[in-house]
């Protein structure tokens, strides 16, 4: 049985891992969407749409959680992991610089770690978590920052970058109050419909502007097919059952490799090149994610 469970953990460690290379390249596709002039609450409407109608297919026919606080998690799920998240980075993306995002959105983990010590009982931060926190934390500027370290300040920005990053902490804090008693499935369907139902207030400030006719350009519709039925549908299905299968803290620190899966697609498909210092940041991530998985009682 030992040998099962065992076997089923390093399986969700691989998925956990595909799941983050994956949201990793949605940086790239979804800069192609906002050069083809999606904004950004568009294109997420349009990607959790779709997942949503697509999750249809295998979810059971089961409509509500099991009471009204179980459905209200699920909304919270929805507003932290969707709409709030999306919304956030996106907007952060467009007042500051993009390597400021991206650095203040790798802080999660650790975000994750102090709400976990804070709120979840029998956890505590050895120094194995610490030290490998904090060296994926300095692999990820290096990566990043490319050896330029100069950090515009720009509050209005670094804040939504942050509240970003917040948020999703808080979704994998609550995430693992529900993964244990509702299937995968059926919290990702919930965590859809409750991002889009939270995401309808921005249309009332600024109302849907992209042409229907824009979605037969081949760059739109296959990049949004992508987002909507792999880096949702796919994705958020399967990082809820790998939190379920080896906790918040240990899945969230896996967020760490979203900038070297960036770097990759950006050389492959946006033509930036993977620098030497882009390599060496890559190293210190892997060895501080591996430090950090490795720490107990957590």
């Amino acid at each position: 049985m030992k040998s099962i469970d065992s076997r089923q953990n390093w399986t969700a460690h691989a998925v956990a891992i595909a799941v983050v290379c994956c949201w990793g390249c949605t940086f790239v596709n979804t800069k192609y969407l906002l050069m083809g002039g999606m904004l950004p609450w568009e294109i997420f409407v349009c990607r959790f749409l779709l997942a949503y109608i697509a999750i249809w297919t295998i979810s059971p026919r089961r409509l509500l959680a099991d009471n009204w606080k179980d459905e209200a998690l699920m909304c919270l799920l929805g507003l932290t992991g969707g709409s709030l998240y999306f919304l956030a980075e996106n907007e952060a993306i467009g007042i500051t610089y993009v390597n400021n995002v991206s650095f203040i959105v790798c802080t999660a983990p650790l975000i994750t770690v102090v709400l976990a010590l804070f709120f979840l009982r029998g956890v505590r931060a050895s120094w194995r978590l610490v030290v490998g926190s904090l060296l994926a934390l300095l692999g990820v500027a290096l990566v990043i920052f490319n050896g330029h370290f100069v950090l515009h300040l720009n509050p209005l920005g670094d804040w939504l970058a942050l509240v970003a990053a917040t948020s999703w902490a808080v979704y994998s804090i609550l995430m693992k109050l529900v993964a244990d008693r509702y299937s995968a499935v059926f919290i990702t369907r919930k965590v859809f419909f409750y991002g889009l139902v939270t995401m309808a207030p921005m249309f009332a400030v600024q109302p849907w502007q992209f042409p229907l006719s824009g979605f037969l350009r081949p760059t739109i519709w296959m990049n949004i097919l992508f987002l909507g039925f792999v880096a949702s549908f796919a994705c958020f299905a399967l990082w809820s059952w790998a939190i379920s299968r080896v906790g918040a803290i240990k899945t969230s620190n896996y967020v760490y490799l979203n900038p070297i899966t960036t770097i990759i697609a950006s050389t492959l498909f946006l033509n930036e090149p993977m620098t030497s210092m882009a390599w060496a940041g890559s190293l210190l991530i892997l060895t501080g994610i591996y430090l950090a998985n490795k720490a107990k009682d957590i």
